[in-house]
């Protein structure tokens, strides 16, 4: 049975006119990168500053650790996270080890001790006293991910950690976060707009719009669902499936003419066993459904 991390229940949340979720319902498995995606305005960040007790539901629910928000013990479960949302909470007038020093008295951690692994987990163990302010952009996500990683969580929630990054950024956090899942086995809700960069991250895909969740699915089943297929235009798709039938194909019939064909097929034998049926090919194309393209058939509209 799996086992959830952040589950929701009909989560909604009302900001004056404007509903920000709508009865969403999210499951968070433990030991995921959960991929969360929508438009800008969706409902994500507002999920994250939920659960992380930063506001109060309108109505339904969540369980973090399946403890319910109700529950009086849902403050010591929340303690379990790690978050960087909007902006990282650095001061920019400190160095990286003046950040964590203060994030460890924040939350009254009785030494120092520690500090110097997590610089060095982040990268970020070589910038001895330069101040935040002269970091890159790239430096400082690091530097708000050691500060969200101050009291040993084994949940991390980040949202747009890679927006505004260069390359070699986004190389650097991707690294961070699958070091941080893979060998610290922490479980991570990660939102982000630059789709492709999710597809080397994510195990676990939330598609959000208009503050309800579209579906939800893993990446295997995203893979299935953007696999490449052949679409090929024919004078007959009715033989052409029944030659398919026969070679134990995968395929989908679009029209009498047009079918999607989900194989590696040998087209000069394909094309020369439709011959003989006196069906000609017209055309052959391969496709292949990217997550962007995914994402906008599911919901409508770019992000």
């Amino acid at each position: 049975m799996t086992e959830y991390i952040v589950t929701t229940d009909q989560l909604t949340k009302d900001y004056q006119s404007f509903r920000a979720l709508d009865g969403l319902a999210m499951h968070v498995p433990k030991g995921a990168i959960y991929g969360f995606i929508g438009k800008n305005g969706a409902g994500k960040t507002t999920l994250m500053r939920l659960i992380c007790g930063l506001h109060q539901p309108t109505s339904g629910g969540y369980t973090l650790y399946g403890v319910s928000h109700r529950n009086k013990r849902i403050k010591q479960a929340q303690q379990r996270m790690g978050a960087v949302i909007e902006t990282p909470a650095i001061y920019s007038d400190m160095t990286a080890a003046e950040n964590l020093k203060v994030q460890y008295q924040v939350l009254g951690l009785p030494s120092y001790k520690g500090i110097a692994e997590l610089l060095q987990l982040v990268g970020l163990d070589r910038t001895g006293k330069k101040k935040a302010k002269n970091f890159s952009l790239g430096m400082k996500q690091r530097l708000g991910i050691a500060v969200a990683l101050a009291g040993n969580p084994d949940f991390l929630v980040l949202d747009e950690p890679i927006n505004g990054l260069d390359p070699q950024g986004i190389i650097e956090m991707r690294e961070l976060i699958l070091k941080l899942n893979r060998e610290q086995q922490i479980t991570i809700l990660i939102s982000s707009h630059i789709l492709v960069e999710l597809t080397h991250l994510a195990t676990h895909y939330g598609f959000i719009d208009q503050g309800r969740m579209i579906k939800e699915m893993s990446a295997e089943q995203l893979v299935a669902a953007c696999k490449k297929y052949i679409r090929m235009e024919v004078t007959s798709t009715k033989i052409l499936a029944r030659i398919l039938d026969s070679l134990q194909v995968e395929y989908k019939i679009l029209s009498e003419t047009e079918a999607n064909v989900f194989a590696q097929v040998n087209v000069s034998q394909l094309t020369l066993m439709l011959a003989k049926e006196n069906c000609e090919v017209i055309s052959m194309q391969e496709h292949g459904e990217s997550l962007e393209s995914y994402y906008v058939n599911l919901v409508g509209g770019a992000l």
